[in-house]
């Protein structure tokens, strides 16, 4: 499976972003979708993640502010990120399970940078 993020780049704090993720999958809506992070220093972390049945979580650090969706007529995935932080910072990863109706991930995009000012 491919996924190609887009959406990434600069911006100051308090503003908003809107991240895409595009998968190569036939039976995408039977899919969980989801995004992480990953700071310079750190250990890629959850940001978010949608079910097949559309069942939406959040890491504590996003919530109220970050909101998932998914379109499966497209087979995209979205992230969008309000009030954005300079914490928020790092590369933006979308990700999916390699099995259907799972939520282990295993597949992963290249990424998309994401960088807030203070």
């Amino acid at each position: 499976v491919q996924l190609v993020e887009s959406g990434g780049g600069l911006v100051q704090a308090g503003g908003s972003l809107r991240l895409s993720c595009a998968a190569s999958r036939r039976t995408f809506s039977s899919y969980t979708m989801g995004w992480f992070r990953q700071a310079p220093g750190k250990e890629r972390e959850f940001v978010a993640g949608i079910s097949w049945n559309f069942n939406t979580n959040y890491a504590d650090s996003v919530k109220g502010r970050f909101t998932i969706s998914r379109d499966n007529t497209k087979n995209t995935v979205a992230l969008q990120m309000n009030s954005l932080k300079p914490e928020d910072s790092g590369v933006y990863y979308c990700a999916t399970p390699r099995f259907q109706y799972t939520n282990t991930y295993a597949h992963w995009g290249q990424g998309t940078q994401v960088t807030v000012s203070s």
